[in-house]
């Protein structure tokens, strides 16, 4: 059985800031991940044989996001 999911960053200002860091964080991408990011979308795909090791992937994805929000909210309040 394949298992698989997508996180979408709709709105304008999230497709910016989530763009930035999905560029950032692409160099951990694993084989099971599929990112795009154009003008009109800013997405993840996920795909894994077990939901637990989808869930730990994801999990894993939205704490290293979680850590770009909060690096790209301290450098703005720097400037």
């Amino acid at each position: 059985m394949n298992v698989t999911g997508t996180i979408e960053f709709s709105d304008a200002e999230s497709r910016k800031s989530a763009a930035r860091i999905l560029q950032a964080l692409s160099p951990d991408n694993l084989r099971s991940m599929k990112s795009e990011i154009s003008n009109e979308r800013v997405a993840v795909w996920f795909s894994s044989e077990k939901i637990g090791s989808l869930l730990a992937t994801v999990d894993d994805f939205l704490m290293n996001v979680k850590i770009g929000e909060e690096v790209e909210k301290t450098l703005k309040k720097e400037k």
